[in-house]
Parts: C-alpha cells; sequence; structure tokens
C-alpha cells in the first residue's frame, strides 16, 4: 500500500507530513510488517514537556519493519531553552535511530549535536519496560571540545560568567518521570575545562591576585587575566551533585576539593587543600612579608611552598571560603 499522510502529533504538537509505502501485512507477527518513507515534522512546540521549550522542525526518511524502523534525519530547534533559565541557543541534531513501532521503544545510534557552537554526541535508549507506565531514559554523551558559553548560557540566567574548552564524558539516567525532571536526574561522569577565563573583572580580578600571590608576586601588575583549568568527577542523585574530586588551577596555585552541592537547597559543603608555589611569607608585601618570615616553616609541606586545608560553603549565587580547621576529618582525608 502506498500512502500520503497529514497528521497531527500529540505531543509535542506539531504537523507531520509522511508518503511511503507499508505492506504487505505479516498477520502471524504484525511486527514483520515492512515500510518505507520520508517525513517532514514541522512547528512541534517543545513547551508541553517539563523543563524546556522552542519549536523544532524535523525532516528524515525511514524503513525497516514496524517492529524494527530505522530512521535517519534532522531536527532544527533554532530557539532551544531550559525554562528555568529561558535563554534561547540553536540546537541542531544529526540523527539516527531504531524505532519499534509496536511499542515506541527507541535506540539512539548515535545522534551528532550542535548547541550554539557545541558540538557532542549522544547515543543510548528511551524504553518503557514492562509494568511502567513512562519511558526510561538512559544516554551517554560525549562532549570532546565544546564552549562553556554555549552550557552556562543554557542553564543560567543572564549573560554567562567563563570562557573556556569544555571536554565533557556522563552517563544521564532519568527513570519514569512522575515528578520534576532535576528531582530524578541520575548524572555520572568527568569533566574538563581548560583555557578558563572569567567573564566577569571583579572574579578575574580575584584569580589574576590568586596567582600573584601564588608565584610569590603579589605586586605584579604584569600577571593579568591568567587562564584556569578545572577537572572533576561528579555524580547527581536525588538533587545531591558529589565531586569525588574536584580540582582548580592557575599559575603558581592549585585547589584540590571533594564535597557535594545540593541543588534543592542551593548549598555548597566542599573540603579539601590550597597549594602555592611560594611561601606564605611571598603571598604579601612590605614589611608582612618579614614579619612572615618565621611561620613558613609551619605551612610549608608535602612538596609545597604554601599547604592550607580550605573549606567552600555558602551558595553558588554566594560562596565563602575559609580555613578548614576540621581538615585532618574523614572528607578532607580522601583529598590528597
Amino acid at each position: 500500500m502506498n500512502y500520503t499522510a497529514r497528521l497531527t502529533n500529540p505531543k509535542p504538537p506539531g504537523e507531520i507530513v509522511s508518503k511511503g509505502s507499508f505492506g504487505p501485512w505479516q498477520s502471524d507477527d504484525p511486527g514483520d510488517s515492512p515500510l518505507t518513507g520520508e517525513y517532514r515534522f514541522d512547528n512541534a512546540d517543545l513547551g508541553v514537556f517539563a523543563g524546556i521549550a522552542g519549536t523544532l522542525n524535523s525532516t528524515g526518511s525511514f524503513q525497516g519493519t514496524l517492529g524494527a524502523i530505522e530512521a535517519r534525519g534532522e531536527a532544527r530547534v533554532p530557539d532551544f531553552r531550559l525554562k528555568m533559565a529561558n535563554n534561547p541557543v540553536p540546537l541542531t541534531t544529526q540523527f539516527e535511530v531504531l524505532v519499534d513501532g509496536t511499542n515506541g521503544n527507541t535506540t539512539l545510534r548515535p545522534v551528532h549535536a550542535l548547541l550554539g557552537t557545541t558540538r557532542f554526541t549522544t547515543s543510548g535508549t528511551v524504553i518503557k519496560h514492562e509494568g511502567e507506565q513512562r519511558r526510561t531514559v538512559s544516554l551517554n554523551v560525549s562532549m570532546p571540545g565544546g564552549s562553556i558559553r554555549d552550557l552556562l548560557r543554557l542553564v543560567s540566567k543572564g549573560s554567562p560568567f567563563i570562557d573556556g574548552r569544555l571536554t565533557l564524558n556522563t552517563r544521564i539516567d532519568i527513570p519514569p518521570l512522575s515528578g520534576k525532571v532535576r528531582e530524578k536526574l541520575l548524572l555520572d561522569g568527568r569533566f574538563e575545562l581548560l583555557e578558563g577565563k572569567f567573564l566577569r573583572s571583579t572574579i578575574q580580578d580575584q584569580i589574576d591576585m590568586l596567582s600573584r600571590r601564588g608565584q610569590g608576586a603579589p605586586e605584579n601588575t604584569g600577571i593579568d587575566e591568567v587562564v584556569s583549568y578545572m577537572v572533576g568527577e561528579f555524580h547527581l542523585q536525588n538533587e545531591d551533585l558529589s565531586f569525588r574530586s574536584l580540582a582548580f588551577g592557575v599559575p603558581g596555585a592549585h585547589v584540590q576539593l571533594a564535597g557535594g552541592y545540593n541543588l534543592a537547597r542551593d548549598a555548597l559543603d566542599l573540603h579539601g587543600n590550597l597549594r602555592l608555589q611560594s611561601k606564605v611569607s611571598g603571598t604579601v608585601s612590605g614589611w608582612k612579608r618579614w614579619a612572615l618570615k618565621p611561620a613558613d616553616p609551619f605551612f610549608s609541606k608535602r612538596g609545597a611552598g604554601t599547604f592550607l586545608n580550605i573549606k567552600v560553603d555558602g551558595t553558588s549565587q554566594h560562596p565563602k571560603f575559609g580555613l578548614d580547621h576540621g581538615g585532618s576529618g574523614s572528607r578532607a582525608r580522601g583529598v590528597k
């Protein structure tokens, strides 16, 4: 049977135009019935889903059997955004998927995407398991060299505060949803940010000063606009983001942390250490440098000119940095 069809997709709502052929019908096993065709999906409103918004347009072709449809195509969302931030970032995907037309289960193999200027690849499954009312999402995301600006523009209100090259590898699991996505989201992965530079002058000024003190030259204004790196391993479950390790560095200084961040309460709880190339007396100038000379041996340890146990608490908007007087505790012992 050759067909031409025009229909309205219920979710996300939009118009689908398709033409192709179907059959012959396999009555013994309908899933073995062959089909082939091409489609155009216009003006699909992603705003019906929790957390995201934008208008999707997609074109592609498909072939196979009803139980194993191989589809290839392209999807474009020029105004893709997360509702919590509402900052649109263009998203384009080139996809190849395997769909079971009898139950809607889908395998991504893989999807190549472009978010702003950042390329990444996603593979995995969207499956409804027996006894479940909703589907489970299991994905692997690989981003070999993206822009941190693109991601921050997507997830943060206002303009991005940092620039740099981001490498990200993570597993994403979303169990069958009955509440908010954030409450169910499971993440496990690793990231690396290179050539990081803060775009807000007050933050960059503090980073520059940390580098000057770390190099023992607190008044050397030639040490300016320094770039930083950040590496971390993370796990998110039940809105608790835990860092097995989180390292941050600039020339002359290195920070190593472990701990967590609770998304629901916006609460930071990180502990670790700060290593400076310079001895503690070299972090200041004038008479203070000479006054701190006797203290150098007490802070110079573990191969660092200055070694301090530190903590970060407070909120993401107003983090508080300080000495960790309980640095010998169990949480800090895991950070070397």
